[in-house]
Formats: structure tokens, sequence, C-alpha cells
């Protein structure tokens, strides 16, 4: 396994090495604003793509050159994965290219999500008091796509700080990968798919952090969000985990969203709204906002690690209480800068 991880990490290195020479060379790139878009250069865009090749290259291995006994059961689901980020792929490289629409892009989205829920419903939730709550098939279809929605949308809002949206990535596989790696919980071809992830977000985050030489575009976010989403359920519906290590950006969507929705604006419209650009904005530098989220993405993950399930319950509502008191206190000093 370590092995497959290092071999995965060169391999992503190298393409992206590749895949930004060739992105520059067809000006596939994001170019400053001085709005939303602050750097200080045109950046390639189609990170994503060797993110991607480098993963699949990595369950291609353990499928066609050393069939792994244990990855059995996982086939269905990687199946609707791959087909899935396929489409992400192929989307996101085109919005890239030609600039797509969100109504455009929101059909197939909505189509390739449906495909994995289709093919990994929830189909028993841990009740805290102990045991599990059985759950209907379609309610568990509607849970795992509405998850997946929430993943991928999450951290594609992150992708506007260099390297946090592949960090927050890295750490959400990580964590996985080391619960998966439990006694309690040890599922070692889950650990496998995590642990490629990680390599490979890892290889791309070389050239990612600040200043960024490559951005991962909307192909790259969606693919991580994707993937981080699917590692959750995989790994037996360790939503609560993975809702913990993307506790900050999730909640940070569902305040811009609502928002948004107070003040009748297009609710995936495009802003600096969201808590990193407030951030920096208010005088942070992209290292420390970049070091602040992970740094708590860590923490959280850590904590999954360690907690029972209603311990993680009770987490996450301190966690959506702070971050409650944190977005009154940020709209009351918004309110008062107007006055």
């Amino acid at each position: 396994m370590n092995e497959v991880s290092v071999a995965v990490f060169i391999l992503t290195v190298i393409l992206t090495f590749g895949v930004r020479r060739l992105a520059l060379y067809l000006k596939i790139v994001d170019t400053p604003d001085q709005g939303r878009k602050r750097h200080q250069r045109p950046v390639a865009l189609w990170g994503g793509l060797p993110i991607w090749l480098a993963f699949w290259g990595a369950l291609a291995y353990v499928y066609f050159i050393e069939p792994r006994a244990d990855m059995f059961l996982l086939w269905p689901v990687l199946y609707a994965l791959f087909i899935a980020s396929l489409i992400y792929l192929l989307l996101g490289l085109a919005d890239d290219f030609w600039t797509l629409s969100f109504g455009i892009r929101l059909p197939f989205l909505v189509v390739a999500t449906l495909l994995v829920a289709i093919f990994a419903p929830v189909e028993k939730i841990t009740n805290p008091a102990g045991g599990y709550f059985l759950v209907d098939p379609l309610l568990g279809i509607g849970l795992v796509f509405f998850w997946l929605m929430l993943t991928t949308i999450s951290v594609k809002i992150l992708d506007g700080v260099d390297g946090l949206a592949t960090s927050i990535g890295l750490v959400g596989a990580l964590s996985i990968a080391a619960l998966t790696l439990t006694t309690k919980f040890y599922q070692p071809n889950v650990a496998y798919v995590a642990l490629s992830l990680a390599a490979a977000l890892a290889g791309f985050l070389v050239f990612n952090l600040p200043p960024a030489r490559i951005f991962l575009g909307e192909a790259g976010s969606l693919f991580v969000g994707l993937m981080l989403g699917g590692l959750s359920i995989m790994a037996g519906s360790k939503i609560a985990t993975g809702l913990l290590v993307m506790a900050v950006p999730v909640l940070d969507l569902l305040r811009v969203m609502f928002v948004r929705w107070r003040a009748h604006q297009p609710i995936f419209g495009g802003d600096r709204s969201h808590l990193h650009f407030v951030l920096i904005d208010r005088g942070w530098r992209e290292w420390q906002v970049l070091a602040f989220l992970v740094g708590l993405a860590v923490l959280f993950g850590w904590l999954g690690l360690w907690l029972q399930s209603y311990q993680k319950l009770v987490a996450l509502l301190l966690v959506g209480v702070g971050f409650l008191l944190f977005a009154v206190a940020l709209s009351f000093k918004s309110t008062q800068s107007k006055l």
C-alpha cells in the first residue's frame, strides 16, 4: 500500500507538471479580475486531470495487475464513482475552457450524483444510544444524493484560496484512511482507496500551495468533493466523521446560501462572501487563512478518530452553535460598516 501511494504521489507530480504546461500553451488559465480573482497573474487550470488520472491509475492497478480479494465488495460503488467522476471531469474541463453556466452544468451533476446514490444508498444509520436504525431504500438514496451534492459544492467553493480545497481534501482522505485502519473499523480496502486519493492530492499540492502555479479548476474541485463524500459512504456511512472534517466549509456554504436567499440574490452565484474571502478582505494573508482552516479540519478529523457516535453529534452541535455565533457577529460587523 505504501509503495502504491508513493507511486501515485510521483505520478501526480509528473502529470501535473505536464498538464500545467499544456494548459498554459492552450491558454486555459484563470485570469485575475481584481474582484473574486485577485491572484497576481494568469494561472493554469485543468488541475483535476492529473489527480483523476493518478487516482484511477491506482485503482486500475489493483483491478488489472495485482487484484485484491478485499476490494470485491467495493467495486460496484467504485464503478459508479468512476462513471460519475468521468462526467464531472469532462464537464469541468469543458467549463474551464468555455465557462459554462450553472444551469448547463446542474443536470449533469444531478445525474452523475444520482448514479452513485443508487449504487451506494445508506441502508442503516448509527443510533447514538447503540445499534442502528434501518433506512428505507428511497430515503437511503436521497440521503446519499444530498450528502454528495453537499460535499461537492462545499469543496468547490473552497477553491478560492491557493491550496485550500486540495488541503481540506487531503485531510479528509487521511482521516478516513486512519479511521478505517483502526481495530474497531478495520477496512484496509477503503484505506487503500483513501490513501490513493491522499497521495494524488499531496502530489498536486506541490504545485497548488500559495502562490499556486495551477488551480484545481472545476474538474478538480468537483472530483475531490465527490470522492470525499464517496469515501464516507464506503467506510460504512461515516458521514459524521466526514462532516467533522468538512464542518466549517459546509456551515459556511449554508450561511452564504441563506444570506443570498434573504437578499433575493442567486444562491449559487459568485462573490466574496465566503469565510476565506472575508478573512482575506480583513487583512489575513493566504497562508494564514490556509493554516487556520486546514488546522480546524485536522483538529476535527483527529476528534473523529476518538469520539463515539453520540460524542460526534455533540461535537457537530457545538461547532454549529459556534459558527452560528460567528455568522451573527460577522453580519453585525457588516451592518455596522455600512452605517
